[in-house]
């Protein structure tokens, strides 16, 4: 079977269609954990302790307790749900039972048994192994593959996605989160699981304590949207954009991109491309960059205006219509900087 994304398995569970085998792994183990709790919505809640089972595989190393425990599982699976639909079966660690550490006789025979679940499955029953990361050239992974739905958990696919990620993650932490704190958190970051993994670290550090994480409190920690470019306000300055050089060199600072870094990328510019793009005002562009530089050394004013005078001297020097008007706006302006 093809395998499905988080998002898709929530909609499964919404309309109570699911598949009678599910694999989860991957490195998320707050998503995977998420998501396996959420099967038990499939069985109303005052029957959730007739026809949900939660098994956990970790401990099932020694041949004997390995039986035991499959035998537990099979009879799990294979009892009938009372007074629901369905019976759910969450096995947690299952890694233990997918790739036993070494092999044996009894391993041999309760990978035996799990085959048997997975290819000829309870239809009133879903399974649901929650693993680590399973090796796609292992059998088990292609036994699952071939008869179970494959699910990883790791990535995000959209907003929504994103959203849910958040509030699982901070639900996690033993908080809350307002819709529009997570909502800002997903925009920002956009599918990037890592920034938001590290986003919400940030932001759990920074309200330690505190029940209840408000939109407002996300706004203190967490930059603005993911750079899309790093190098797009050079190349604006080097096509004399001043207006959307200084749009990029915004969302630069904003994001904690640190003066210097930005001040090494204007260098760069000048030293590589003034010589042919604009070779007669070589030395004004040389001059500005190291005012600017000397001016950060000893705090001689804001960093973000002092780099904001240096982009748009630097997208005058070529732009030929911009150097007049920019010459007569800095001679007026020096003061304010």
């Amino acid at each position: 079977m093809a395998p499905l994304t988080p998002a898709a398995v929530r909609e499964q569970i919404k309309g109570a269609s699911t598949d009678p085998v599910y694999l989860l792994q991957g490195d998320d183990e707050v998503e995977k954990a998420a998501l396996a709790g959420e099967f038990e919505e499939l069985v109303e809640e005052g029957l959730r302790a007739f026809n949900v089972d939660r098994i956990h595989a970790g401990d099932l190393t020694t041949g004997e307790r390995l039986a035991s425990g499959m035998a537990a599982l099979t009879g799990a699976v294979r009892t009938l749900p009372m007074m629901a639909p369905r019976r759910v079966v969450l096995v947690f660690q299952a890694e233990t039972l997918l790739v036993p550490k070494r092999e044996s006789q009894a391993g041999a025979r309760a990978f035996e048994d799990l085959e048997a679940l997975v290819k000829h499955p309870e239809r009133a029953s879903t399974l649901v192994l929650v693993a680590a990361s399973v090796d796609k050239r292992s059998r088990a992974f292609k036994l699952l593959a071939r008869h179970a739905t494959t699910v990883e958990c790791g990535g995000v696919s959209d907003q929504a996605d994103a959203e849910r990620w958040v509030k699982n993650r901070v639900a996690a932490a033993g908080a809350a989160i307002d819709p529009a704190g997570s909502r800002l958190l997903a925009e920002r970051a956009g599918p990037d699981v890592q920034r938001l993994r590290s986003d919400v670290d940030r932001l759990l550090l920074f309200t330690l304590g505190q029940p209840r994480i408000a939109v407002e409190d996300v706004r203190q920690v967490v930059g603005p949207a993911a750079l899309q470019d790093d190098w797009a306000m050079p190349n604006a300055v080097e096509s004399g954009d001043a207006a959307g050089a200084l749009r990029q060199l915004a969302l630069m600072l904003d994001a904690g991109v640190q003066p210097p870094q930005i001040l090494g990328q204007l260098g760069w510019l000048v030293r590589t491309k003034f010589p042919m793009r604009a070779p007669r005002r070589l030395l004004g562009a040389v001059e500005s960059l190291f005012r600017t530089d000397q001016l950060l050394k000893r705090s001689g004013g804001s960093p973000r205006i002092l780099l904001e005078r240096l982009v748009v001297e630097l997208c005058a020097e070529v732009s030929p219509r911009g150097r007049a008007g920019w010459r007569q706006t800095a001679r007026r302006g020096d003061a304010g900087y």
